[in-house]
């Protein structure tokens, strides 16, 4: 029995919670934090929440929140990592205000480092409730439909009334050869 949901789920195998750097870009980075503080500090924030292929998406809204900053100063920031190769940075839209960042993996890395680049990137996404349209109906919105989900080992058990039969006409020559009563006259 799964210790935190207390389902009969098995427990999936804790993600480490460490990035790994390299010792000269370690050195940089001390570096960046004299000549341009709120670089280094959204570096940090970037690294300390980039999934297993070193990239966050956020807004710069949400950013400079996390922050304690504004936009304009995110922008700044942003402009410093990305024209020092710190990160790259992929816009999501047309106007430019969410982007996904992704760090160099010359950098900061988490997991294994062969293969982090065979796809573009991947993400984490962080969203803020305050930039969401419906943020007065997020508490009280229906949860998600949830599909069940057979593990190794495990059977599936009919049960209940089950749905109407599909109500599609059959294919030219693929009709069923079933046994039929035809009405008497």
């Amino acid at each position: 029995m799964n210790k935190q949901t207390g389902q009969g789920l098995p427990e999936t195998k804790a993600r480490g919670t460490w990035v790994q750097t390299e010792r000269a870009a370690h050195e940089a980075w001390a570096a960046l934090i004299d000549e341009n503080p709120s670089a280094a500090r959204l570096m940090n924030l970037l690294v300390a929440r980039m999934g297993d292929h070193n990239a966050v998406v956020a807004s710069q809204k949400t950013l400079g929140e996390m922050m304690g900053k504004s936009r304009d100063t995110v922008k700044r920031a942003v402009a410093t990592l990305r024209d020092k190769n710190w990160i790259e940075v992929r816009q999501i839209g047309d106007r430019g205000t969410v982007c996904a960042y992704i760090i160099n993996d010359r950098i900061a890395w988490t997991g294994k480092r062969d293969g982090i680049r065979y796809s573009l990137f991947s993400a984490r996404v962080i969203v803020s409730d305050e930039e969401q349209p419906d943020r007065a109906m997020l508490d009280s919105q229906e949860p998600l439909r949830q599909l069940p989900s057979l593990f190794s080992g495990e059977r599936q058990l009919p049960s209940g009334d089950g749905l109407p039969p599909v109500s599609q006409p059959f294919f030219n020559g693929m009709e069923p050869d079933l046994p039929s009563t035809l009405a008497e006259d």
